[in-house]
C-alpha cells in the first residue's frame, strides 16, 4: 500500500511538472498597441487548445476574430481588418513573462509595413 501512495505522488508530481513546462495562454487579456505613433487598446479573450490559440479582440473599431500560436513562452496571433478599404493583416509576435500574466513584443501591420510594439496583461 505504501508504494502505492508513492507511485501516486510521484505521478502527480511529473503530471504538475509537465503543465508548469506548457503554460496556458487561454482567458482574457488587456493588450495595449502602438504603431506609428497610435495608440490603441483591446480586450482580447484566448482559446488555447495545445499550441493553437483562437479568440477575439474588442476595441474601438469594432471585434475581430484571431488566430495564432504559442511555442513555450513564445507567442503569435494575427487578425484580419481593414483601414479604409484596404484589407490588412496585424500580426503580433511576443513572450510570455515568467509570471506568465504579462507579454510584450512587436506588431507589424501588412501590406502597409508598419511596425510597433505591444503590451499585454491577463485578466482573467
Amino acid at each position: 500500500m505504501k508504494s502505492f501512495f508513492v507511485g501516486l505522488l510521484l505521478t502527480s508530481a511529473a503530471v504538475l511538472m509537465l503543465a508548469a513546462d506548457n503554460p496556458s495562454f487561454s482567458g482574457k487579456w488587456k493588450v495595449h498597441t502602438s504603431v506609428a505613433g497610435n495608440e490603441s487598446d483591446s480586450d482580447c479573450t484566448f482559446t488555447q487548445k495545445d499550441n493553437d490559440v483562437t479568440g477575439s479582440c474588442t476595441s474601438d473599431n469594432g471585434t475581430v476574430k484571431t488566430v495564432g500560436k504559442i511555442d513555450g513562452s513564445k507567442i503569435n496571433w494575427s487578425y484580419d481588418s481593414d483601414y479604409n478599404g484596404t484589407a490588412l493583416t496585424v500580426k503580433f509576435s511576443g513572450a510570455l513573462d515568467s509570471t506568465m500574466t504579462k507579454m510584450s513584443g512587436s506588431v507589424n501591420v501588412e501590406p502597409f509595413g508598419v511596425d510597433g510594439d505591444f503590451t499585454a496583461t491577463q485578466t482573467k
